[in-house]
């Protein structure tokens, strides 16, 4: 199937009104409105819901979705289907945000620190227990949370992962899975299509694939890259190949883009690099400029897949999501508001997801707006300049916050 068919809407659609939530209050449909889909919501709550109604319609508006079936619209890889019953949640999440209560609307979750074959699984220690992990998404779809994404390192290195997809409740969140394509055959994409997975994200950062196994520290790492990527397509997985952006990756994006659109994946996901510490190169604004440029551009063509950028989602859309609309919890349970930060606010095996989630919140920082994630964030660039010199990471963050 080529990229620009898989992107057209099914004409079946066209003619189709289909209710997408219905509750006392607030009433929204999915319909064609021209040759556009939109969301139309009625009742009460419609002022309410409207700011995030207005930027979902945009976006259907102005933007190719991933991928359009003949019931359903998957705008982005990084949403639940529209409709469905995720998709809801969403909508129920948005509405307790507009009234300033925040929701963990995306979990992100570490399986494990292994990221090649040297590992062999079982000899990393102190990784969450299967049992630990289950918890952690009850306690995250208690929440509202209606993403859980694994993450970080190489997921699909660990057995369980199939297992723990499985026991995510598709009715109440999507689940993501990112891979190195370390070890990855025929048979792990049909178990992963079996148990329910959303998409599968394969990270390939350069085309030049010598540069590309030298940023994974792995001979043949892009080789494996590109036949999970193949392989994961033929067994009907949805698919995103993401990427970095760094000051010296970013003139990368287009030949990356004319890959991602050579392998035929359904979106093609660009996120901004993030520094360890404030001496570290990091993007610019003018870099910025360069990646919603060619967003804009992407995305308005039929041809290729879609384009995701954080640059966008997170500085113009919906604003900075660490700690207001996303939570992280790492491979031996320390709970972050994001992969990034290298700060602590409890641990899973001390504390629940609810109390580790409220005390992110209940610092002001987290309760203002932002444009940018917290490590390009000057001000909470400060804060790293209070860790000592040598700590283990994460640090506490209350160790560094003076009120």
């Amino acid at each position: 199937m080529t990229p620009e068919k898989k992107n057209l809407p099914e004409a079946a659609l066209k003619d189709k009104k289909i209710e997408v939530i219905s509750l006392p209050g607030l009433a929204v449909n999915l319909q064609y409105s021209g040759d556009n889909l939109e969301l139309a919501a009625s009742g009460t709550l419609k002022a309410t819901f409207s700011p995030i109604l207005k930027k979902i319609n945009s976006r259907l508006k102005e933007e190719k979705p991933a991928l359009v079936q003949e019931d359903r619209v998957i705008a982005s890889a990084w949403l639940p289907p529209i409709p469905g019953p995720v998709f809801k949640r969403l909508i129920f999440a948005e509405i307790q945000i507009a009234l300033g209560k925040y929701i963990p609307e995306t979990v992100s979750i570490e399986l494990t620190r292994q990221n090649s074959l040297r590992y062999l699984p079982g000899t990393v220690p102190d990784e969450l227990d299967t049992g630990t992990i289950k918890r952690i998404i009850d306690e995250a779809l208690e929440l509202g949370t209606f993403i859980i994404t694994f993450t970080e390192n190489d997921p699909i290195l660990r057995e369980e992962v199939f297992e723990l997809i499985s026991y995510v409740n598709k009715k109440r969140a999507i689940v993501n899975c990112s891979t190195w394509g370390t070890d990855f055959s025929k048979e792990t994409a049909f178990r992963l299509k079996e148990a329910g997975l959303h998409s599968l994200m394969v990270g390939i950062y350069s085309t030049d694939p010598e540069k590309h196994d030298s940023i994974r520290k792995a001979d043949g790492a892009y080789k494996r890259a590109v036949s999970a990527i193949k392989l994961a397509l033929e067994a009907g997985l949805m698919v995103v190949m993401t990427t970095h952006a760094s000051p010296s990756t970013i003139q990368e994006l287009p030949s990356l883009y004319a890959l991602a659109s050579e392998l035929g994946v359904h979106e093609f996901s660009v996120w901004e690099a993030m520094p360890k510490t404030r001496d570290e190169p990091a993007i610019t604004n003018e870099n910025r400029r360069d990646i919603l440029e060619m967003y804009y551009r992407m995305n308005s063509s039929p041809k290729g897949p879609r384009m995701f950028a954080n640059t966008y989602f997170e500085g113009q859309m919906m604003g900075a999501m660490a700690g207001r609309r996303w939570m992280h919890v790492t491979a031996d349970g320390d709970v972050k508001p994001s992969p990034y930060p290298p700060f602590s606010f409890g641990n899973i095996k001390e504390k629940s997801l609810k109390e580790s989630w409220q005390k992110i919140r209940s610092y002001p920082y987290f309760q203002k707006q932002k444009n940018l994630t917290p490590m390009h964030d000057p001000e909470f660039m400060e804060f790293l300049d209070k860790i000592p010199a040598g700590a283990k990471l994460p640090y506490p963050f209350e160790k560094v916050y003076r009120k």
